[in-house]
């Protein structure tokens, strides 16, 4: 394989080419025009337009990618993750087109990208399901009828897709009916499969995933877990690795089950089997993403292991150089998602210009970014400016590692996830590992923020006050002293 083509945008196509020229292999970008001036095409070998700013017009136009691989002699297409990603029939015509996609078939992406498919294929593996209904549910009666025998609350969740999207929680059965309408509206909208069902809403719910990867030779190891629970809008803002809560055997077992899905479905490359862990430690199976993910950074840095070598390594035919007891867990790793959006405005999206962009540095600190100081935030796309990642020796480490990082971090120009995230960080919940997915709900509010700010906020002015007095030339009278002294008192 000596060239590439990614068909993504922003920090995943940066990621990508990095990890590809460390190979000795040429990248090729493609773009949109709102990219244009975006720092991974300007990394790419080659770089190609595909069209206006809007996805379905550039990101989204898979046939014109493959026009392109054909007329640069590309050997593979990696697709990152979202916009083609999880796309079975574009696999198959980069297959058709003797191209190689770097991830893993069509077939086991038909299998595993429809939720009620991936259910029934773990159910034969014997793996733990919650419980609600075997198959799609379109009628409010047949949907009472289910409810009645989980209990409530329970969700509703589309078959096809993800990240929250045709996703309710309905807490009793007076909200059923409506809550189904609008799963089932924006389950249509989004994925084209208006399909819904129904599964029981697990008591303090822990969101952990377990990483995996594949050969084309029958092998398949697990790279452990990450905690993902820390959620808005049932997307992800912070995840860690490995989990506070796992014991070895746990880990062990979860591992294993994560295996004989990937099998089951003769998986190939990087994917992550999700599951739902309730307050009780049991587990249960929730889907598979077959495709390398956001917060795949946290499983590099606790395994060594760079995931997207492994996946073009895989199909270039490769076998896995590794066995599962040659993996060690090493240290623990954060990642925080930095996104364009407002916390204080419940987390909506922002745009404007990067005014001011610096970003972290230091021993144990990654930041994956696609964006520079002047640079515009489109419109059009996900609202992630970057991954902020640390490495520490344990737990403890880690988190102040990472709070420092947030610390060093300056954006000017648009209101970003960074104070939020500061705010989980240093949350007695999340600092003894004892929280759920329904964090942000049980204990987060704009209020509670505005006055963190407000108290830092405060403290800053006094220490800069304390300073700019402990400098002047009177900074030794006593009358200066009584004054520093009194005005502490009045702000504390």
């Amino acid at each position: 394989m000596k060239k590439i083509l990614i068909a993504n945008r922003g920090e995943i196509s940066l990621r990508v080419m990095r990890s590809a020229k460390e190979m000795g292999i040429k990248t090729v970008a493609v773009y949109s025009e709102a990219d244009a001036n975006a720092p991974f095409v300007r990394y790419a070998d080659e770089a190609v337009l595909l069209g206006p700013p809007p996805s379905n017009q550039s990101y989204l136009l898979g046939d014109k990618i493959i026009e392109i691989c054909k007329q640069l002699n590309v050997d593979g297409i990696h697709p990152g993750y979202g916009f083609l990603s999880e796309n079975a029939e574009f696999a198959r015509k980069v297959r058709q087109a003797g191209i190689t996609f770097i991830g893993p078939s069509p077939e086991s992406m038909d299998m595993m990208g429809d939720k009620l498919s991936a259910k029934a294929t773990a159910k034969k593996m014997n793996v733990p399901m919650i419980s609600g209904s075997e198959g799609a549910v379109s009628d409010a009666a047949e949907a009472i009828k289910i409810a009645k025998q989980t209990g409530f609350p329970l969700l509703i969740k589309a078959s096809a897709g993800g990240g929250g999207k045709g996703m309710k929680l309905v807490e009793k059965e007076s909200e059923l009916e409506e809550q189904m309408k609008l799963a089932m509206s924006e389950a249509k909208s989004a994925f084209g499969n208006d399909a819904v069902f129904i599964e029981k809403y697990a008591k303090e719910p822990r969101h952990i995933e377990i990483q995996l990867i594949a050969d084309n030779h029958g092998n398949c190891v697990y790279l452990f877990e990450r905690e993902c629970s820390i959620q808005r809008r049932h997307q992800k803002v912070i995840e860690e690795a490995p989990s506070s809560v796992l014991s070895p055997q746990l880990r062990e077992k979860m591992g294993k089950c994560a295996v004989d899905v990937a099998k089951a479905c003769n998986y190939s490359g990087a994917g992550t089997v999700e599951f739902l862990v309730d307050a009780d430690l049991n587990f249960y199976f929730l889907e598979m993403n077959t495709r390398l993910q956001v917060e795949h950074t946290v499983s590099e840095m606790i395994t060594g292991l760079d995931l997207v070598k492994e996946q073009i390594k895989v199909a270039r035919g490769e076998k896995l150089s590794f066995t599962q007891n040659d993996l060690k867990i090493n240290g623990h790793a954060i990642e925080v998602r930095v996104c364009a959006e407002d916390p204080l405005n419940n987390f909506l999206p922002e745009v404007g210009t990067l005014s001011v962009y610096k970003t972290p540095t230091g021993n144990g600190v990654r930041v994956d970014d696609g964006f520079e100081q002047g640079m515009d935030i489109p419109i059009y796309y996900d609202s992630m400016l970057s991954k902020l990642i640390v490495h520490g020796k344990n737990r403890t480490e880690a988190i102040e590692k990472m709070l420092r990082a947030i610390n060093d971090y300056k954006i000017i120009g648009v209101e970003t996830t960074l104070d939020f995230c500061k705010f989980v960080l240093t949350h007695e919940k999340f600092v003894s590992g004892k929280f759920d997915t329904g964090f942000i709900k049980n204990y987060f509010s704009t209020e509670v923020l505005e006055n963190k700010n407000h108290s830092n906020n405060q403290i800053a002015a006094i220490a800069a006050g304390l300073i700019f007095e402990r400098l002047s030339p009177k900074n030794n009278s006593v009358e200066n002293a009584a004054v520093k002294k009194s005005k502490w008192k009045q702000n504390r």
